[in-house]
């Protein structure tokens, strides 16, 4: 599965993508967002305030959608303007 980083996260995780392999317990979004706080502490600073958008295949999503079978989540920050 392909993760997409944009704005802040970009930023803290160093890097705007990568491809993983989920475990078959992870389901949802939510499940995403627990795993990788679980594997490394970038991703707890990265997701750790809890203000951020999920799209899945380039739709909006809440964290209790199932994610199974997508092929890409693009993970950003609320979009802020001046």
């Amino acid at each position: 599965m392909k993760l997409l980083y944009f704005a802040k996260i970009r930023e803290i995780l160093g890097r705007s993508d990568e491809t993983i392999s989920l475990p078959p317990n992870i389901l949802s979004a939510g499940d995403l967002i627990d795993y990788l706080m679980d594997l490394d502490d970038i991703y707890k600073t990265a997701f750790s305030d809890k203000r951020f958008f999920i799209a899945v295949d380039e739709e909006f999503v809440e964290m209790d959608f199932i994610i199974k079978n997508s092929k890409e989540i693009a993970i950003f920050p609320p979009v802020t303007g001046g």
